[in-house]
């Protein structure tokens, strides 16, 4: 916990906000799509789902390939309840993939780490149109996101189960379109990482948007996230602490924007409670 306060702190230091942006397609997406504060009717049917999880005692065992729970004492049997609490992106980031899907419209979508399927369904729900691949290495938590599908009506998702060292790589080979839209929260550590990047990136366009969840999350993580932002094919890259976001697009002049998406008090409580769940 004291890794991502200090973190934080150190982002606050070097964030802003709207105000000074010279950029203006940077301009108009932390405006109108990062802080737009509006509801979309898909976000009731997500949190009802989510309302549900977190009154679920049932226990499952978990089987997790990356970086562990970030939880204390987390261990490999936890009920539905405690994942949903301490686990699942809360809706405020649910909600910004929502609408970055919403305002891209990518044709093809990628998840990495699809979890008890909340998130999952916010990039679902985004746009019907859209293909879902998300891949979840655990597969009773991949049987309780099957439920959240349903539950929530999102009939455009494709959920496959398995280690994402075996399973990525001929699942992107098979795929009919290129990738434009990427969420990477598959295993927090900085290999695995930069590899799932590079593989992402060599089905991607130059309009392909990529997110990475939990950046700043440990030193390895930030060392993940400058590789990114250095990487010879990324223009533009966005750091909202949460997440990043990663552009291709060659027309962009090189830039790096840190800005803040959250009340600083409200992320520092934020931060208590998940990590001393």
């Amino acid at each position: 916990m004291l890794f991502q306060i200090l973190s934080y702190l150190r982002f606050l230091g070097r964030s802003g906000n709207a105000h000074g942006l010279h950029s203006p397609s940077v301009f108009g997406l932390y405006t109108h799509v990062v802080n737009h504060s509006g509801q979309f009717a898909a976000y009731e049917a997500v949190e009802a789902r989510r309302a549900a999880l977190l009154t679920d005692d049932t226990a499952i065992t978990v089987r997790d390939f990356g970086a562990g729970s970030r939880v204390a004492g987390a261990g490999r049997t936890r009920r539905l309840r405690d994942i949903a609490r301490t686990a699942a992106k809360p809706p405020k980031l649910g909600q910004l993939l929502f609408r970055l899907v919403n305002h891209y419209r990518p044709r093809t979508v990628v998840e990495l780490g699809t979890s008890l399927g909340l998130t999952t369904a916010y990039l679902a729900l985004a746009d019907s149109r859209a293909r879902v691949l998300t891949f979840e290495g655990c597969p009773t938590t991949a049987a309780v996101a099957r439920q959240t599908f349903s539950a929530v009506g999102a009939e455009n998702v494709a959920l496959i189960e398995g280690n994402l060292d075996d399973t990525l790589a001929p699942a992107l080979a098979a795929l009919p379109d290129p990738v434009d839209f990427a969420f990477f929260d598959g295993n927090h550590r900085y290999e695995p990482t930069v590899r799932y990047f590079e593989q992402l990136n060599a089905h991607r366009t130059d309009h392909s948007v990529f997110v990475l969840d939990d950046i700043h999350w440990s030193a390895e993580m930030e060392r993940a996230w400058e590789a990114v932002r250095q990487h010879p094919d990324v223009t533009l890259t966005v750091d909202l602490f949460y997440i990043g976001l990663v552009f291709f697009r060659p027309s962009l002049p090189r830039q790096h924007f840190t800005l803040r998406f959250d009340n600083p008090l409200d992320r520092l409580l934020e931060l208590s409670r998940v990590f001393g769940a």
